[in-house]
């Protein structure tokens, strides 16, 4: 598997968006979602990184969006048949490491209360949950949670 950052407005990284937002859309009112499109993802500030196997598919995918002060999680996903594998684990270590090169020390994200796999995931990657943040609504379907990298 090879992680890198790529541009997001690929066919196949498009593909596996889009199967993220078929998987979620079914979970929440459409009030209640708060992904970024492509447009957002390009953006100069967002770290977008592609997870491919051997064969070079695109397998999973994340997003970071380097904010002042914290940098965000964004449209992680990991098809299904390759979940299990510790495929989302590597994406998010890397989206990690390439904001701390970048000098950020704190991350953030929002996921939602129905989606259990993804609350165990990130807590069990060191995040805790917090309270609201940024421009988020107070949306009784979100949580929030943050991890703070560790000190050198």
């Amino acid at each position: 598997m090879n992680i890198a950052l790529e541009r997001p407005g690929q066919p196949d990284v498009i593909e596996l968006i889009n199967d993220l937002d078929a998987y979620q859309k079914p979970l929440y009112p459409p009030e209640s979602h708060y992904g970024i499109d492509i447009a957002a993802l390009s953006a100069a500030h967002v770290l977008f990184a592609v997870a491919r196997d051997e064969a070079g598919t695109a397998i999973g995918c994340g997003a970071l969006v380097m904010n002042p002060g914290y940098g965000e999680l964004k449209r992680m996903y990991v098809r299904p048949q390759n979940r299990g594998q510790g495929v989302a684990a590597k994406v998010l270590g890397y989206l990690e490491a390439e904001a701390a090169a970048r000098g950020c020390a704190v991350f953030r994200l929002e996921t939602g209360v129905r989606q259990p796999e993804a609350l165990a995931f990130y807590a069990r990657a060191g995040y805790a949950r917090r309270e609201r943040f940024g421009d988020y609504p107070d949306d009784p379907l979100s949580v929030f949670m943050q991890k703070e990298k560790a000190a050198p």
